[in-house]
């Protein structure tokens, strides 16, 4: 055989995101077309012109029977896709094979060449004659400039790295093993893990790569989510820790057992009021507490409300999180339409009134199942969230006790000068109704954190070690923390 090469790509009638791959193998004078029926699922997220183009740019490459195709413990540059035949996976360990999979059509060998990382963690061989699409990491970043939909590629190849395969090494996040997918949002993805040494479970959430990929959000995420990182209050979900691996940022969060507001909306015919004004209440705890930060959370919508079993209430997701003052580009998630402040439509800077406005259209939702508008299109709900005022004499209206009345009334004024200018505020206007309600407001008390380490040295060396302890002691202090010292005897 003297080359072969992808001549076309078109779809396929039969089937969504399936291929027809012309193949044209070239022997002396001869040219023979072979097509080729492939099915790809890391190809879904592609548009469709998108998917030909990519793969008409990879080459073809044939594996004979028994062929050692990648070399565990070497560096990898390239990547495949099964095109046809089936590929076997094994760990050597201490000259052991040990088998762990068999890959078929449509499936990717060497995806860590798509994520820079150094060394294959496993042998893959030919279990049968296998041809396969082949592209090498640095040809695809390249690709990935001319056509940034290739990004969606990469998170697509990497959730299923993280959730389903088997080898344990390529599902470590850090400290973190990864177990299986629990979310999907639009702007990243969300797993269930542990901490490997602790066994501590835990929720991960990786961001996109469209979004990781972008140095502008990526310098202001990495920046909000340090602030995020050091919140600790029992109606915000804690984050623990922040990995970076596989282009992309894994915020390593608190793993909560329960449901998402929406969920709940979704499958009750009604919440009663009294469960309504405690989510109120412990929402408006967790944003008190953020705004006293100087964090504007950006996002307030029943997806980013949970409930735990427990009946404790945690406010999530932080992504559009932004400091009082700022003016951000990146609100229009999927959902944030429908909850949007005019005063970010409008591009103008937000404060704690853009989260209490979004905050009175959850509620409303929670009263009646609904939206305060009728209108469904885009650009409908963006002009009544600027400029149609809301029927007070509404149905629903009259049948809530005042201060619940008053409380949705003001929270959705189109001036932010005309709401509640703080969540303090809010508290107080509802206090009434929780004490008829008997709805405690619990107290949240800033605990002390302790450390332990132990200092083991020779009685020669405590003149110079207690000059490092009390430069030590000066450096602790300036962060408000204090350093004790007790002495034992060996």
């Amino acid at each position: 055989m003297d080359k072969e090469m992808i001549k076309n790509v078109v779809p396929s009638h039969t089937e969504t995101f399936c291929f027809l791959i012309d193949i044209d193998e070239i022997e002396g004078q001869t040219t023979r077309i072979f097509q080729h029926h492939f099915c790809c699922r890391f190809l879904d997220s592609l548009p469709q012109e998108i998917a030909y183009e990519f793969i008409k740019k990879m080459s073809l490459k044939k594996f004979a029977k028994g062929d050692r195709i990648i070399h565990q413990g070497k560096k990898l540059e390239n990547f495949y896709l099964i095109l046809k035949g089936i590929c076997g996976v094994n760990v050597e360990r201490a000259d052991i094979f040990y088998d762990i999979d068999k890959l078929g059509s449509g499936e990717i060998i060497g995806a860590e060449a798509l994520f820079n990382e150094k060394v294959s963690t496993a042998h893959v061989h030919a279990e049968t004659d296998v041809e396969l699409l082949c592209m090498s990491g640095k040809q695809f970043e390249k690709l990935a400039l001319e056509m940034p939909d290739l990004k969606s590629f990469m998170t697509s190849v990497l959730v299923h790295i993280l959730s389903s395969s088997k080898l344990p090494d390529n599902r470590m996040i850090g400290k973190y093993s990864v177990t299986n997918e629990i979310g999907h949002g639009g702007a990243g993805i969300v797993f269930k893990g542990a901490h490997s040494v602790l066994n501590m479970p835990v929720a991960i959430k990786m961001l996109t790569h469209e979004m990781s990929m972008d140095p502008d959000f990526i310098e202001l995420f990495r920046n909000e989510a340090k602030t995020i990182a050091l919140m600790n209050h029992p109606n915000i979900v804690k984050v623990y820790d922040i990995e970076e691996a596989y282009k992309t940022i894994f915020i390593i969060m608190e793993y909560l057992e329960g449901a998402t507001l929406d969920n709940v909306l979704e499958n009750v015919e009604k919440l009663s009021l009294e469960r309504i004004i405690d989510i109120t209440i412990q929402v408006c705890n967790g944003l008190e507490y953020a705004h006293n930060l100087g964090i504007i959370h950006q996002d307030i919508n029943p997806r980013n409300i949970f409930l735990q079993s427990d009946g404790r209430v945690k406010i999530i997701d932080f992504g559009l999180a932004c400091r009082r003052g700022s003016v951000d580009s990146n609100f229009l998630f999927p959902g944030s339409l429908h909850y949007i402040s005019p005063e970010q439509i409008q591009g103008n800077p937000v404060d704690e009134r853009s989260d209490i406005y979004s905050l009175g259209i959850t509620v409303y939702e929670m009263l009646t199942g609904e939206k305060p508008y009728k209108v469904t299109e885009g650009k409908d709900i963006l002009k009544w969230h600027l400029e149609e005022d809301f029927d007070s004499a509404n149905i629903y209206m009259e049948n809530l006790p005042v201060e619940l009345r008053n409380f949705f009334m003001k929270t959705i004024m189109k001036e932010p000068s005309e709401r509640y200018a703080r969540v303090s505020e809010i508290l107080k206007e509802l206090d009434p109704i929780a004490k008829r309600l008997k709805i405690e407001r619990p107290c949240f008390c800033r605990q002390n954190q302790m450390m332990g380490m132990f200092l083991v040295f020779q009685e020669e060396q405590q003149l110079l070690l207690k000059k490092y302890i009390e430069e030590f002691s000066r450096k602790i202090s300036e962060t408000g923390a204090s350093l004790k010292v007790m002495r034992f005897e060996d």
